[in-house]
């Protein structure tokens, strides 16, 4: 049984690059920074506290060598006076600094997120530079990872393919994207107010991941992987985990909540991250090619419209490209039907009228061929849906042409 890898699919779009310093010219207005979430981020971020008036400020300097004559000065509650002018100066020094760590604290203030990081074990090059490959891997490896939980909040399933591939795909256009350090670490920002159920889904699958990978190499069984789809893992995670540890000594993922928005129902704070290894990689391999076999066809009645039409003889069964409507969550679907059904499907097209069709998707191909195809029917539309087909029709008029020939 051949199925279509999971890296020939329709390309994903990439995340949406971290925000330059010169988009921060301006940061947010001191009145709108809480300074509890302020302190939050600078500590999660690598800063480091010096010292301060316990319950009125706290002294902040940023990571590594050379950061001891930078200082931020930053009030840990509204009460102490002059809160909003400490704010202010703090948030212009921010604005002003050319450390990763500074703009990853403005991105959350910004556009409160929660944030995915990925850190790959491997060597480096002169000056912690990386090569091109290991960055692509790492970035590559990292989006099919946010795709699996976009999908995963969608609906749980073994195996998605194509299903709701789009939407999912879309509902990364808002996350934001830091440099990846050295080839070595990836840093996401996902919106909470359009992204917090992609980041819960993926923090849980995660775990569940971890715990069936734990459970097979200790038993050898693969049951753990079943009851792990609940939790959001699927075929499209193991194969972005793998991506993501392979030609490594070992890989993380850690899932961190926006301090604004607080820790979500069911999740922990500072669970830690979550750690996987070469040796894994035969485990995870091997759940990804279960899911793969045993996702089942589905069941669907289709709406649609015929885009394209091919069949080796003047009569006789013909294969048809249908970009779906209704009834399925892929874009389109392929099928071959017999001589009438193909005949009504042609001239449903030629006069502007979608089908209606039963069948079966199959998991094979990516849930993309319909199978055992039954009961094909024009389905009436409104006038201006009509014309909009008929325009359609026009504009591809040379895949039919050779369609109609053959009846």
């Amino acid at each position: 049984m051949m199925h279509r890898p999971f890296d020939h699919d329709e390309p994903l779009p990439p995340g949406r690059p971290h925000p330059a310093p010169a988009h921060w010219a301006r940061p947010p207005e001191p009145s709108s920074v809480d300074p509890a979430v302020l302190g939050a981020l600078l500590a999660r971020h690598g800063w480091q506290r010096r010292g301060g008036a316990p319950g009125r400020y706290a002294r902040w300097t940023p990571p590594g060598p050379g950061g001891a004559g930078t200082s931020l000065l930053v009030p840990e509650n509204r009460a102490f006076p002059d809160c909003e002018d400490l704010i202010g100066e703090a948030l212009v020094a921010l604005s002003r600094s050319g450390s990763p760590a500074a703009r990853d604290v403005l991105v959350g203030l910004a556009v409160p997120s929660d944030e995915i990081h990925w850190w790959r074990d491997e060597p480096v090059g002169p000056a912690g530079t990386a090569t091109w490959p290991a960055e692509e891997q790492l970035r590559s490896a990292a989006r099919r990872m946010l795709l699996a939980g976009a999908l995963a909040a969608r609906a749980r399933a073994g195996y998605h393919g194509a299903r709701h591939r789009g939407p999912a795909a879309a509902s990364l256009d808002d996350v934001l994207v830091g440099p990846a350090t050295g080839g070595r670490r990836l840093t996401a920002f996902v919106p909470v107010m359009t992204g917090r159920p992609l980041a819960v889904r993926l923090h849980q699958a995660l775990y569940a991941a971890r715990e069936a990978v734990d459970y097979q190499r200790a038993t050898g069984g693969m049951d753990a992987f079943d009851g792990a789809v609940e939790a959001g893992v699927s075929h499209e995670l193991t194969e972005a985990l793998v991506a993501l540890v392979r030609g490594t000594e070992g890989a993380r993922v850690a899932v961190e909540w926006a301090p604004a928005a607080g820790v979500p129902e069911g999740c922990t704070a500072g669970a830690g991250p979550v750690e996987f290894s070469p040796g894994d990689l035969a485990a995870l391999r091997a759940a990804g090619a279960r899911y793969l076999r045993a996702e089942p066809s589905v069941p669907v009645r289709i709406t649609g419209t015929v885009v394209r039409m091919r069949r080796a003889a003047p009569s006789g069964d013909g294969t048809v490209r249908i970009r779906v409507i209704a009834g399925a969550e892929v874009p389109h679907v392929r099928t071959t039907l017999d001589e009438e059904a193909y005949r009504i499907a042609g001239h449903a097209h030629l006069v502007g009228l979608p089908i209606r069709v039963h069948g079966r998707l199959e998991s094979r191909g990516g849930f993309r061929r319909l199978t055992g195809a039954t009961g094909v029917v024009p389905v009436q539309v409104d006038d201006a849906e009509r014309d909009r087909l008929m325009k359609s029709l026009q504009e591809n008029l040379d895949f039919f042409e050779e369609a109609c020939g053959t009846d």
